[in-house]
C-alpha cells in the first residue's frame, strides 16, 4: 500500500512543502515572500469582469493590484462586463498564460482578496492527513524534490530510464530500456512500461506539469488494457480532470492532465533554463544557515556572482535578524553564476 508523508521547510523568505510517495517526492509547493497571493492556487477573491470574448467563452478578470485572470464560461452562464463575482483560482499563471479561475457566486464591491492560499492546508489534503515533519529532515527532502523537479532523465527501478521534456504544445515522456536486463524482450518491455507509467505520474506532479502529455512506450505489441488500467491507477491522484487515451498504433499513450500550479522549472529558472538569481540566492542563504549552525559564533563569508549577491541582500538582512550580523555576502564579478562558496572568514 502506498504511503504519503508531508514535510515543511521554513526557509528565509520562502516556504517549501513536500509530499512524498513511498519515500520519493511527489509534490513540491513553493511560497516566496514576493509571491502575489491573488494568483496562487486556492486563493478566493472578489473580481471584476473587465472584458469578454464570447467566441472563446472566456471572460478576462481584474483581480486588483494589477493582477488578472481568465474565467471560462458556458453560453447560458455568460457574465456581464463590469459585474463583480466571487472566484477561486484553479490554475496558477504560467509563461505566456494568465491564471485560470472558477466562478463561486455573485458578489459586490471592488476587486480584493478574500482568502489567500494555505500551504499547510494544501499539504494536509495532498498527504491525506499525514503528520507534518519540519526541521533538517524537511530541508533535505525539499532539496531532493527541487533537484528532481529540474532533472530531465530519471532512472527506472530495475533498469532503464524515462525522459520528461515539456514543450509549448505538450509534454513528451520517452521510455528507454537502456540497461534493463531480461531474456524475454516482450516481458522486459511490459515491466518497463508499467514502471514508467507510475514514475511518470509521480514526476509530472512534482514538476507541476499538466496539459497534453504523450508517453512514448517501449517495445511493440502492447497489452493496451493492462497499460490503460495502470495509467488510470497512476494518474488517479490528479483527478478530477484526467483524460487518458488508448495506446495508439505508434506505441504512444496520450493523456490530458489538469494544470494547477505553475511549473516548477518556470518558478526556479530563467527563460533560458538557467537557475534564476533568486533561486541561487535562496540556496546561498541555506548554505549560510547550515554553516552558521555547524560553527556557532564563527564569522562567515559567502562569495557569489553579482546578480546572485543582489538577490541575496534582502534575504541576508532577514537571516541577520536570526543569527546576528556575523556574515557577509561578497560579489565576485569573475565568478560563474552557479558557483556559491560559504566558509569561515579569514
Amino acid at each position: 500500500m502506498s504511503e504519503r508523508r508531508a514535510y515543511l521547510d521554513r526557509g528565509i523568505g520562502e516556504l517549501r512543502g513536500v509530499v512524498t510517495l513511498d519515500g520519493r517526492p511527489e509534490r513540491l509547493l513553493i511560497r516566496r515572500d514576493d509571491d502575489e497571493p491573488r494568483l496562487m492556487l486556492g486563493a478566493r477573491l472578489i473580481a471584476r469582469v473587465a472584458s469578454l470574448e464570447p467566441a472563446l467563452g472566456t471572460a478576462f478578470l481584474d483581480l486588483g493590484a494589477g493582477a488578472e485572470a481568465i474565467l471560462p464560461f458556458k453560453p447560458d452562464a455568460r457574465p456581464v462586463r463590469g459585474q463583480s463575482i466571487e472566484i477561486e483560482i484553479r490554475g496558477e499563471p504560467r509563461r505566456g498564460k494568465l491564471a485560470q479561475a472558477r466562478a463561486v457566486g455573485p458578489a459586490e464591491g471592488a476587486p480584493r482578496l478574500i482568502a489567500g492560499p494555505d500551504l499547510l492546508a494544501d499539504l494536509d489534503v495532498l498527504s491525506h492527513g499525514a503528520k507534518l515533519v519540519e526541521g533538517p529532515a524537511a530541508r533535505l527532502v525539499a532539496d531532493e524534490a527541487e533537484a528532481e523537479a529540474l532533472e530531465v532523465l530519471h532512472p527506472l527501478p530495475g533498469g532503464g530510464q524515462i525522459a520528461i521534456e515539456p514543450t509549448r504544445a505538450l509534454t513528451a515522456v520517452d521510455v528507454d530500456l537502456s540497461d534493463r536486463k531480461g531474456g524475454d524482450a516482450k516481458r522486459v518491455s511490459r515491466q518497463a512500461n508499467l514502471a514508467a507509467l507510475g514514475m511518470a505520474a509521480r514526476l509530472l506532479r512534482v514538476k507541476g506539469l499538466g496539459g497534453i502529455v504523450v508517453i512514448d512506450l517501449v517495445g511493440r505489441g502492447h497489452d493496451g488494457n493492462a497499460l490503460l488500467a495502470a495509467a488510470r491507477a497512476a494518474f488517479g491522484p490528479d483527478n478530477p480532470g484526467v483524460a487518458i487515451g488508448p495506446v495508439g498504433r505508434f506505441g504512444t499513450m496520450e493523456l490530458s492532465l489538469p494544470r494547477r500550479i505553475r511549473p516548477l522549472a518556470e518558478r526556479l529558472c530563467r527563460d533560458d533554463g538557467a537557475l534564476s538569481d533568486l533561486t541561487l540566492a535562496q540556496r546561498l542563504i541555506r548554505r549560510l544557515q547550515a554553516e552558521a549552525a555547524a560553527q556557532p559564533g564563527a564569522r562567515l563569508v559567502a562569495v557569489c556572482a553579482p546578480g546572485v549577491a543582489t538577490a541575496a541582500a534582502p534575504l541576508g538582512a532577514l537571516l541577520a535578524e536570526q543569527i546576528g550580523a556575523r556574515f557577509s555576502i561578497t560579489a565576485d564579478p569573475g565568478r560563474a553564476r552557479d558557483s556559491l562558496d560559504v566558509g569561515e572568514a579569514r
